[in-house]
């Protein structure tokens, strides 16, 4: 006869499931205006600290800088945070005045403070940098990134420029730096330095290709890199 034997069954080793690190996030916080939304792209390794940037009057974060920014800054060790501003989630197409878009912008910082790194530079594009100008002393900010600064009005004089808010946080001892279109009708880097007068050598301004929307993100990736970095 043959002896019969119970075969021992045989299990397959596998590789462990890798456990992949979720980089991006979105958060919803509340205002009087009605929600904002936060996207967060965060930082490889420990956070040298967090872009906290918002979008310009006429359009969203998804603009050529804030995305090339977004994904950039996050791989030489920034947290960027992309703010959705209520009037824009919303569904609504034109911003509305400056006090409440100040309004908004203290609501939403306190509402995502604890998400944030405890160093925050304050930024945005456009409209969104004039919001930063105005509050990052008063909230806390460690620095100021104004994309596109809307200095005059395209058609306008020198009594509508708005370079008094550009140097509020320069008064109060920030880094700032401001990155332009070549050929933004709302002033060119030059414009910028002229009318910065003896305070243009406390501000960092950079160049890039374009107008007010730039030609591509890119280069004002670049920008920040090198500022920031």
């Amino acid at each position: 006869m043959v002896e019969k034997r119970e075969l021992t069954p045989v299990v397959e080793e596998r590789e462990p499931t890798p456990v992949v690190e979720e980089r991006r996030r979105s958060l919803e916080t509340p205002t009087a205006q009605g929600p904002a939304r936060v996207h967060l792209h965060e930082a490889t390794g420990t956070p040298f600290g967090t872009l906290l940037l918002t979008h310009g009057a006429g359009g969203g974060i998804g603009a050529k800088d804030l995305s090339a920014i977004a994904t950039r800054l996050p791989d030489a060790g920034w947290q960027v945070a992309l703010v959705e501003m209520p009037w824009r989630v919303a569904g609504k197409k034109v911003a509305p005045m400056p006090p409440k878009l100040d309004a908004a912008w203290r609501e939403i910082v306190a509402g995502v403070r604890g998400s944030l790194s405890e160093r925050v530079v304050f930024g945005g594009r456009s409209a969104g940098a004039r919001v930063a100008c105005r509050l990052a002393a008063e909230l806390g900010a460690a620095g100021v990134l104004a994309l596109s600064f809307p200095l005059v009005p395209p058609g306008k004089g020198p009594d509508k420029s708005r370079i008094h808010e550009l140097l509020l946080p320069v008064e109060a001892g920030l880094p700032v730096q401001v990155v332009q279109g070549a050929k933004d009708p709302f002033g060119s880097p030059d414009d910028v330095r002229a009318a910065l007068g003896d305070r243009a050598a406390d501000v960092r301004v950079d160049e890039a290709p374009g107008t007010h929307s730039f030609t591509g993100g890119g280069a004002v990736a670049d920008a920040v890199l090198a500022h920031w970095t």
